[in-house]
């Protein structure tokens, strides 16, 4: 969790992802495809609850598809090592 949470900004930058909140729940629904990690899925489904119906809109048409696509036909990304 703590290599989760140290390349969090990594993945943001790869997936061209804005840094704020629907940016925030694309990135969780690619975090989850990618990584299979529970809290990623938990924040997905319940972090766009307090959105309103154009930015639930949003998510759903565009982010979500995409997200949940390139999450899974792209490699692991917990296991690349940025260090190096």
């Amino acid at each position: 969790m703590q290599r989760y949470r140290e390349c969090h900004d990594f993945y943001h930058s790869i997936c061209g992802l804005p840094v704020i909140v629907e940016g925030e729940i694309a990135l969780k629904w690619f975090e989850w495809a990618n990584m299979g990690l529970p809290v990623a899925g938990l924040s997905a489904v319940f972090g766009p609850l307090r959105f309103k119906a154009p930015e639930r809109k949003r998510l759903r048409e565009i982010y979500v598809p995409w997200a949940i696509k390139n999450g899974l036909k792209a490699r692991s990304l917990i296991n690349v090592y940025w260090e190096e």
